[in-house]
């Protein structure tokens, strides 16, 4: 019977399933970048242009060191001032609303952090290698550029 195919064929997969999991398991590291990659799914989500990073557009102080980075992107009405150290980076969301801000960077995404009322947030991680920031902002999702920390 055609059901009957249908189910067998259904089960045998459930066996291979088991069976590859106990044989063959997904390494932790390759499933953490898979939901990783799977965060990554807002496609339609609007880009934040960056448009000062003190790097580029600050003038130089003299014997001025450790000074930390000033970046500002913008998306439309919304803007993120951020300050970027060696401790870890703070900033703020304008117009200030809670938002809950994402750090992406390398393989591993770091723990979330939400915005108080006023905007502001701060993570105590350092952020290396190149990073970008995923804000959820009620139903809207912004995305700012990539830049090297």
């Amino acid at each position: 019977m055609p059901g009957d195919e249908e189910f067998a064929a259904e089960l045998l997969e459930e066996e291979l399933r088991q069976a590859a999991a106990v044989l063959d398991p997904v390494p932790a590291e390759l499933r953490q970048i898979a939901v990783d990659a799977y965060a990554l799914r807002d496609l339609d989500a609007r880009v934040a242009e960056l448009t000062f990073d003190s790097l580029v557009d600050a003038l130089p102080v003299r014997g001025a060191v450790d000074v930390p980075r000033m970046l500002t992107f913008q998306a439309g009405e919304v803007t993120v001032d951020v300050e970027v150290t060696a401790q870890g980076l703070m900033g703020q969301v304008l117009p200030p609303q809670p938002v809950r801000i994402e750090i992406l960077g390398g393989p591993r995404t770091g723990s979330p952090l939400t915005s108080d009322d006023l905007g502001r947030f701060t993570g105590d991680v350092p952020v290396s290698g190149p990073f970008a920031l995923r804000l959820l902002t009620g139903g809207d999702v912004v995305v700012t550029e990539w830049l090297r920390a």
